[in-house]
């Protein structure tokens, strides 16, 4: 998972910076969002894209009247567009946010096998798009780019729909990377003093990276 190097433009740096410090979000009550995102989960294992978008929509419509902020439209497709060199895939798409519709859309099945996606995964990405939908719909940023802060915020609302224990958490750790930064993956796994090995915070597997958002 590798943040985004920072722009060119004046304007831009200075959306970029706002993003890099906004690490948290104000949160709605954690039962209500846990009540929406179980759901979103168990609707996935009837392989169906209807339920899964009646799921997801009830979710994100929750999450929009928190912020107040109108809500994103929600496509839920079949597999995920995806590039294949030498026989390895080397990209493929988990979900992506069009800022001027508001529209998500997210994958349920993986690139080359066309499974069902586990569903922390797709809760993931999921949170992942609505987070695009706050930075231009909330704070009114331009553009939406992935920092720091914007990959925090990601994981306040995803442990807080999975109901992750404080002691169970852990800071996302950032090293550099040239103009980027990245996560330390070992530095995460790590066991604490006296503690066990610690729990990655994000549902992000594929591609060295994750959910690839536009």
């Amino acid at each position: 998972m590798v943040t985004d190097p920072p722009p060119l433009g004046p304007a831009a740096r200075l959306e970029y910076a706002a993003s890099e410090v906004r690490e948290t979000l104000p949160l709605p009550p954690g039962e209500l969002v846990r009540g929406l995102a179980a759901p979103v989960m168990a609707s996935l294992a009837g392989g169906r894209t209807g339920p899964v978008k009646v799921a997801g929509a009830a979710l994100l419509d929750a999450l929009s009247a928190f912020y107040r902020i109108g809500p994103p439209s929600l496509r839920v497709l079949g597999v995920r567009p995806h590039e294949v060199e030498g026989g390895v895939c080397v990209f493929q798409l988990f979900g992506d946010y069009a800022p001027a519709t508001s529209q998500i859309r997210v994958f349920m099945r993986t690139a080359i096998k066309g499974q069902i996606v586990r569903p922390k995964s797709f809760l993931c990405t999921l949170l992942h798009e609505f987070c695009h939908h706050l930075d231009v719909r909330l704070f009114g940023w331009r553009s939406s780019y992935h920092t720091r802060g914007f990959f925090g915020r990601i994981d306040g609302l995803y442990h807080l729909a999975l109901g992750t224990p404080e002691a169970a958490r852990r800071p996302l750790h950032w090293v550099p990377a040239g103009e980027a930064w990245r996560i330390d993956w070992p530095a995460m796994r790590a066991p604490r003093p006296g503690g066990p090995e610690g729990q990655v915070p994000l549902a992000y597997a594929a591609g060295g990276g994750g959910p690839k958002p536009e």
